[in-house]
């Protein structure tokens, strides 16, 4: 409980403290009120209920299915305070796409940006760094993993994970990632296991 107290907390200090004056959410207020809305109750655990969470873990624990190859040449990720894969995430988190197709990251919730990695690019590879709460595209032209993070919550392991073509820089990727995990407070595993799924 105290650990979901610190996450709330820590989200809404990075609303206020990194949001821009001028930034306005995206949507209608009828859509941001959807946003915020709780996506749950908490209820004391049972017996049974934390059987079911070791479970569960265990489940987490199992390795995960590969990414397949998008279609198409535009794709959209979405930034998030939660969604299916956890709190402050990118959705979907592991994309496989071709040379040259483009990614939209798209402004869903409020204070994230998308900002790519030095040293976790392809060599020659173009970089971007988007602004808070904006959206922004980037057409991907060298063939490799790219690893790009959200600024604010970095410590959250805000990450995503992008294959374009050959992972041909995955060895790079993985020497690479045991420095950017150090700056983890949170989901220590998550980029290992991103990884896992190219």
């Amino acid at each position: 409980m105290k650990k979901l107290v610190s996450i709330f907390q820590f989200t809404l200090f990075t609303v206020f403290f990194f949001g821009s004056a001028n930034a306005a959410p995206p949507g209608t207020n009828q859509d941001m009120r959807e946003r915020l809305k709780p996506s749950g109750t908490l209820v004391r655990a049972s017996k049974s209920d934390s059987q079911q969470d070791v479970s569960a873990q265990n489940t987490a624990s199992q390795p995960l299915p590969k990414v397949e190859l998008l279609s198409g040449s535009e794709h959209e990720v979405k930034m998030l305070n939660s969604g299916p894969g956890g709190t402050m995430i990118f959705e979907p988190a592991v994309i496989k796409i071709s040379k040259g197709d483009t990614v939209h990251f798209k402004a869903t919730d409020l204070a994230h940006n998308s900002v790519s990695i030095n040293g976790m690019v392809p060599q020659g590879a173009e970089t971007w760094a988007g602004a808070l709460s904006e959206e922004i595209s980037v057409t991907l032209d060298t063939e490799g993993v790219y690893v790009y993070q959200c600024d604010p919550h970095v410590a959250m392991a805000m990450v995503g994970v992008i294959q374009v073509g050959e992972a041909v820089n995955m060895s790079e990727i993985k020497s690479a990632a045991d420095d950017l995990k150090a700056n983890f407070a949170l989901n220590g595993d998550r980029l290992d296991r991103y990884l896992e799924q190219l």
